[in-house]
């Protein structure tokens, strides 16, 4: 069962970017990224209560509290600029740049925390992540668009917030209960994302969101909500080096989608470098 909670846990990771991107085709991304955060902070305050860890609320020391708020600033600026790339680029290329945060959280871990340990092998599946990125990261026979470089760097900042959530996160989950921990980060990430609509004035938006979008919003929002649900219970219950390549697997599930769903074929270079990001991510598996 909790292997099967692994894959189903990827699976639903890779979906979450098909349905965000459905959403936003005429949508603001931040007011999408506003209501998403909603549905996802329901899902994480459900997983609380399910688990039990809820009573455990009032230990939370305030040392722990103060890097898992600005851990949520971090998820919540990362998120932002994920979905200004999904709404101005294609998957195939914003995906791999998010998931260069792999590469950047390795190096600051073993920067800030010294795990050197299998040094050169952790900077030889950094290194194949960062070629696969590159590969991945091709620009079209014609010049690129403005759209399409605005995506690149969106999705950059993207990795760049996402790295520091983990490293934040590392240092504020230390004594909580993981499932309280992101229950109180995705509170900040909700104030943050209806802050930035507020900000921009950007609320009038909410009534010309279409039916269909708004499903979409919704069901990107339930789809990390249900990987996050079955990515703990497989942490909770099987083997987390085996669980984690697993669930950061879950671009090769993104990229089969936005081919069924978009026709976003890749190219055999795109191809080559698709394998060597899951090389990569496997060798960090294999280490951890």
């Amino acid at each position: 069962m909790w292997l099967l909670a692994a894959v189903l846990s990827a699976v639903f990771a890779g979906l979450t970017s098909i349905l965000a991107k459905c959403g936003i085709k005429n949508t603001d991304s931040d007011v999408a990224t506003a209501l998403r955060t909603a549905v996802v902070l329901l899902f994480s305050w459900i997983m609380v209560f399910v688990s039990g860890s809820a009573e455990s609320l009032t230990d939370v020391d305030s040392v722990s509290l103060l890097f898992l708020i600005l851990s949520g600033f971090a998820t919540g600026a990362s998120w932002l600029c994920y979905f200004k790339a999904l709404s101005a680029g294609d998957i195939n290329k914003v995906v791999p740049i998010d998931k260069s945060s792999t590469v950047l959280s390795v190096l600051l871990a073993i920067l800030l925390f010294g795990e050197t340990g299998h040094l050169p092998a952790k900077l030889l599946g950094a290194l194949l992540l960062a070629v696969g990125i590159f590969l991945m990261i091709e620009p079209k026979q014609n010049a690129v668009s403005r759209e399409s470089r605005k995506a690149c760097v969106y999705a950059a900042f993207s990795a760049v917030f996402a790295s520091l959530t983990s490293i934040l996160a590392k240092i504020g989950i230390n004594g909580v209960d993981s499932t309280l921990g992101t229950a109180i980060r995705t509170c900040v990430v909700l104030l943050m994302a209806w802050l930035v609509v507020l900000l921009k004035k950007k609320q009038a938006g909410l009534k010309k969101i279409s039916r269909k979008e708004l499903s979409f919003i919704a069901l990107s929002g339930l789809a990390t909500g249900a990987s996050w649900l079955c990515y703990y219970y497989a942490l909770q219950n099987g083997i987390v080096s085996v669980v984690v390549p697993v669930d950061k697997l879950s671009i090769t599930v993104t990229i089969i989608f936005s081919f069924l769903v978009f026709h976003e074929r890749l190219s055999r270079k795109a191809f080559a470098g698709l394998c060597a990001m899951i090389g990569g991510t496997i060798l960090l598996a294999i280490l951890a």
